[in-house]
This record gives structure tokens, sequence and C-alpha cells, in this order.
């Protein structure tokens, strides 16, 4: 039986009546779902009674096309939970300009004098006493502090910037170490600082958004302790 399938669903396909395939970049000839189907019609409507098409043959060309498809929308279902994503993070990142970060680093900042630094120590286990130096950038111990007992986790601390004398410390970076008694031995333990949040570098391509922080630079978001 001659084949009568519609001229303009062939061409959609690239496919000429003299059998040679057409090439075309405008999307308006691609095969949309209702040209599948139609083409689906017409080939069952001009197949040969003799050599009719199998069931197989038909449903297997139908879950072609349905994967095809699928996997359309599920690209499009991702971008545009990607895109959703990210405007989360955005709005979550801008939550916490201006609050304080607790990271972990030994660094501390006085932008001025009488300003006090916060802080937490990471103990792994209970301990009967924790202490904490305060060196300038030459080394040398300003303030001597002690906790006191504490239980295993983060115990925070406060330096109220003032040396041993009771003076207060001159604007600039000091380091803060903690050592902790710990299975009958003195032994060094994390410390982390708060530090102001000035801004977050969002995140492109893969990559982890990251915050600035005042004095302290730039640190992956992913390393933030606490938000105070």
């Amino acid at each position: 039986m001659a084949n009568n399938i519609d001229a303009s669903i062939l061409a959609k396909l690239g496919i000429s009546n003299a059998g040679t395939t057409q090439t075309t970049e405008s999307s308006k000839d691609k095969l949309g779902q209702k040209d599948f189907l139609k083409l689906m019609v017409a080939q069952l409507k001009n197949q040969d009674p003799l050599k009719p098409m199998e069931n197989g043959d038909f449903l297997g060309q139908m879950a072609q096309f349905s994967s095809v498809t699928g996997l359309q929308d599920l690209q499009a279902s991702f971008n545009q939970l990607a895109g959703v994503m990210q405007s989360n993070q955005a709005l979550q990142a801008s939550a916490l300009v201006g609050r304080s970060a607790l990271v972990p680093g030994n660094a501390a900042v006085l932008a001025s004098s009488g300003q006090t630094v916060s802080g937490a120590v990471d103990l792994p286990a209970s301990t009967s006493d924790v202490a904490l130096a305060v060196t300038d950038q030459s080394g040398t111990v300003i303030r001597l502090m002690s906790m006191g007992p504490q239980a295993s986790g983060l115990a925070s601390f406060q330096w109220d910037g003032k040396t041993d004398a009771g003076e207060l410390a001159p604007p600039g970076r000091y380091k803060i170490v903690a050592n902790a008694m710990l299975d009958g031995k003195v032994q060094a333990v994390d410390t982390l600082v708060a530090a102001r949040v000035e801004s977050v570098t969002l995140g492109r391509g893969g990559q982890e958004s990251t915050l600035n922080l005042a004095g302290l630079g730039s640190l992956e978001m992913s390393k933030v302790r606490q938000i105070m």
C-alpha cells in the first residue's frame, strides 16, 4: 500500500519524499509530541496489511519518545530546583551580614582599644581547668586567664581587651591559645573566635559560598561552627 504520511510531518523529521535526510536549525522543525502521535497514527493507517507493525515495535517507539521527553522534563525540573536553591542561599547569606560567626582559629583582632573578643575552646572531654594565653604579634604573653572546670564540647570565653596589668591593649592582631588538663596531662586544645560578617560571596559553578569576616578575611561557610 502506498505510504501517504503527511509531508509536513516528514519534513519535521528531516526526511524528504525521496528518502534523503534534510538538516535544519529551526526550532519549529523539531518533532513535537503531537507530531509524533500524528506520525504513529499515519504509520498505522498506511502499514502493509500483509506485514503489519508488530506491537513490540509500536510500543518500543512510544517508550523511546517518552524516555526522551521524560529526560527533558527532568532536566528542566533540575534547572528550576537549582535556581530556587541559589535564590534561597542568597537570602540566607544576606541575613548573616552584620552578625558574628564563630569560626576555627586563634587569631583575634582588636579594632579599637576597649573592644572585647569572644570565642570558645573545643574540648574533647571534661577538664578540671582550661588556661588561655593572649599574645601580641611579637609572641609576648600579655594576658593569662583561667576558665576553671569545663564539660566536653564548646566552652565559651571572653577577653576584655586588657593586659594582666589592667591596661587596655592597643588595636591590632593578637593570638589566643588554650591548654586544658586532659587525662592527667596539660594538652593544647583548639580555639575558635567570633568575627563579624561583613559580606558574603556566593559560590558559582558548584563552588562553596564564603563569608568575608572583619579582620580575618574569607572563610568557607561550611567551616562556621555557630552564628551568634
